[in-house]
């Protein structure tokens, strides 16, 4: 069918919801641009996150991408969904609720952000430009858009007919029109990674992790346990998407904070392993 052409919409933030939106946008009929900080597209990090995507994401991308098999061959199908509860104490575990008729699939962050990139025309993106600034223009209400180009320090100006702000949780669109709207601490510090075994199947780890979980590789893990509770899952290619949430008062980030953790975050997991690991061999 002949689409109507809508305007120029310009979508700052190039990550899985910048891009997400550029095929949405591209599917009814927008000249699309997205302005991205980073210089390049991701390469395929080996750390990073895992995303799970339910039957209604599944059935978006499969009609972006045009081809059911891409996101099948770049997932892994989860079947199961467990909740459980654990006594760290007692080393006891208990269920809570087992849907055995989950339809969701794993995906590794930058195996689904190269999937959806390389779907769309690659003359949409800007890499390297860094928003700064924007502002209303002419009676129809368009915008126009200043931003850095990073590797000339040049200003450049873009317009377009719909702004979409798709730059993260501290975005500075969102500041210039809710200045006043603060972020909420929802009670907890959650750390998250993928863990690469494909070359250490056997450790003590990771056969102490496959016994207290017997059915990862198809199963959604939820843990709670006392003020705390852990989500685990598998990815392609022997990877663990793990993520450790704990309950605690809201805590004062130092500068510096975020990379000190960032180059530790394998001790993190490597300290929650073995706890569990231990817990079974008890």
């Amino acid at each position: 069918m002949k689409r109507e052409k809508k305007g120029k919409a310009v979508v700052v933030g190039g990550s899985i919801g910048g891009v997400s939106c550029a095929h949405a946008l591209v599917a009814a009929g927008w000249e699309v641009l997205v302005l991205e900080k980073s210089a390049a597209p991701p390469t395929g990090s080996p750390t990073g996150a895992g995303l799970g995507l339910d039957p209604l994401a599944q059935r978006l991308i499969d009609s972006w991408v045009g081809a059911t098999h891409l996101l099948r061959d770049a997932t892994v199908p989860l079947t199961i969904d467990l909740n459980q509860a654990t006594d760290g104490e007692k080393k006891v575990s208990w269920t809570l609720t087992r849907d055995e008729n989950f339809n969701f699939r794993a995906a590794h962050w930058a195996d689904l952000h190269s999937l959806l990139y390389n779907a769309l025309p690659p003359s949409i993106f800007l890499w390297g430009h860094l928003f700064l600034s924007l502002c209303t223009s002419g009676e129809n209400a368009g915008i126009k858009i200043k931003a850095k180009v990073l590797q000339t320090n040049e200003t450049v100006e873009i317009a377009g007919d719909l702004l979409v702000a798709a730059d993260g949780c501290l975005s500075s669109i969102r500041k210039i029109f809710l200045p006043d709207l603060k972020l909420r601490y929802s009670g907890y510090c959650a750390w998250r990674g993928v863990l690469d075994f494909s070359d250490n199947e056997n450790s003590e780890i990771i056969t102490g992790l496959q016994k207290a979980y017997p059915d990862l590789g198809k199963c959604l893990y939820f843990d709670l346990g006392y003020r705390t509770h852990v989500v685990l899952y598998e990815l392609p290619n022997k990877r663990m998407n793990w993520i450790w949430y704990v309950g605690q008062p809201e805590p004062q980030i130092q500068e510096g904070y975020r990379d000190e953790f960032k180059n530790n975050w394998i001790t993190t997991l490597m300290l929650y392993l073995h706890t569990v690991v231990l817990s079974n061999l008890n």
